[in-house]
């Protein structure tokens, strides 16, 4: 038995440790509260591993439920290919994420391990569709290998996500990477006032122009737009909603896919299941800043109940499987990857134990109604956040968020990491991101009570470090 004080220690014999102080008791953790045995406390969890767990720590609906632990059991010890070998286990869960997840716009479903291999999947689902689309074209060579991206996107760490992470050179430094179009995005400041509103007007008027720009310079090669829906480690970024329907309709005209990255905002965190379906048209339609609507394409899926959304969703983090969905848009070529057996595929498939957790996880989201919780306590969590920049001055600042993902600014990066330190001393798990935010993940079924005491932890330890 290891003693939680050399945990430390002996891990450091063989990879780099720099993760937190703490080290997690498995058992003692409850809900919101992280169990720290090396230290014999418990903290206030606004981390969630990095926004992968969504409802806390040792939920009683997991524990009380013998049949699910008997199955999660018996799928760990097996461990079965799901590329090759189906189970009732397997179908039961994908027929639970279509009922509670997938929006009725997504008809395909891509099932992997890791968020990075969700959106690299998804990327490979574009490119095969828009080379296929240019051979019909009647191009004799394959046209269509770029991804349009975005300035401080995070869209993971393997072989093409690597060309699209630009948050911080220290995860891609080094490693070849292709070429591919990279626009500053025009993200909000907070408040928006009516002079931060005209410039940020400005700044969506030229990324767009920029974006026209790209696809004149690379005609017919462009297969994806991809985005998050907030930029997350690029700094909690927000953009409006004016902003994504320009993209829907350009993406349409262009004869290129819409990806959004939801492997951090999707599944309930932002106040409905996947951030896409508050950031697009709230009817059938979606119109660009110039005026055109994406129904003049001839294109458009909406309708008849259907939102209008992206291409496709790539999810991960709390939906604990990874992997992208896909609206019927890609049947426009018709050998397209979900119907040409091996063009994407892995061993595991998602892997099984994790495709049982994510079940009961959706399961208790939707019984408990943790996504309209996640929303409620949301703009509590935010309306402390903006009162704090009243108390805090210049010191707190661009407060913003929806649902629970919050964050604010402070001054520096400096100051930034002395705070999010000072945090952690005093029993709150929180990270920063971008240059100089801190941003909030807790889990879905935070309670207000437990909201009021995250915001007075960070209180007081502004206070001690001013």
């Amino acid at each position: 038995m290891i003693a939680p004080e050399n945990v430390h220690r002996i891990l450091a014999q063989s990879m780099v440790v720099d993760g937190f102080e703490m080290i997690l008791d498995l058992q003692q953790s409850k809900g919101a509260w992280l169990y720290d045995s090396r230290a014999g406390r418990s903290m206030l969890d606004f981390f969630t591993f990095v926004a992968s767990a969504p409802i806390g720590a040792n939920h009683p609906k997991i524990w009380s439920d013998k049949a699910f632990l008997d199955k999660l059991l018996y799928a760990a010890i097996s461990n079965p290919s799901n590329s090759d070998i189906y189970s009732v286990e397997m179908a039961e869960f994908v027929d639970a994420f279509r009922r509670i997840a997938l929006p009725p716009e997504m008809k395909y479903t891509f099932w992997i391990a890791g968020g990075a291999l969700a959106v690299e999947n998804a990327i490979k689902a574009a490119f095969d569709w828009k080379v296929r689309k240019n051979f019909k074209k009647g191009y004799k060579t394959e046209k269509g290998h770029q991804v349009l991206h975005f300035k401080n996107a995070f869209h993971g760490r393997s072989g093409y996500t690597l060309s699209l992470t630009n948050t911080d050179p220290v995860k891609t430094d080094f490693f070849p990477k292709f070429n591919w179009p990279r626009i500053a995005a025009p993200q909000i400041t907070f408040p928006l006032t009516e002079e931060r509103l005209l410039e940020l007007e400005k700044s969506e008027r030229a990324t767009l122009d920029a974006i026209k720009q790209a696809f004149r310079d690379n005609k017919d090669d462009i297969a994806a737009i991809i985005l998050e829906p907030i930029q997350g480690e690029g700094g909690d970024n927000h953009f409006r909603t004016e902003f994504f329907q320009s993209l829907r309709v350009l993406t349409l005209e262009e004869d290129a896919m819409l990806i959004m990255d939801e492997v951090q905002t999707g599944v309930g965190l932002t106040g409905t299941m996947w951030a896409s379906q508050q950031l697009f048209s709230d009817g059938n339609d979606c119109t660009s800043i110039d005026g055109k609507t994406c129904k003049e394409t001839n294109k458009c899926v909406a309708g008849g109940g259907k939102q209008c959304l992206p291409d496709m969703i790539a999810f991960g983090k709390k939906s604990q499987v990874c992997g992208f969905m896909a609206s019927s848009r890609i049947d426009e070529v018709e050998e397209n990857v979900f119907h040409t057996p091996s063009r994407i595929n892995s061993t595991w498939g998602g892997n099984l134990v994790d495709m049982l957790r994510s079940k009961k996880y959706l399961e208790i989201i939707e019984e408990d109604h943790l996504v309209a919780n996640a929303k409620n306590v949301g703009a509590f969590l935010l309306s402390k956040i903006e009162l704090m920049t009243e108390e805090f001055g210049k010191q707190v600042s661009n407060a913003r968020g929806r649902g629970l993902m919050c964050a604010f600014d402070v001054p520096s990066k400096e100051m930034r990491n002395k705070l999010v330190s000072q945090a952690q001393k005093n029993g709150l798990m929180i990270l920063g991101c971008g240059e100089k935010s801190v941003r909030f993940r807790p889990p879905l079924n935070l309670t207000t009570t437990e909201a009021q005491e995250g915001i007075d932890l960070i209180r007081q330890s502004l206070k001690e470090i001013l």
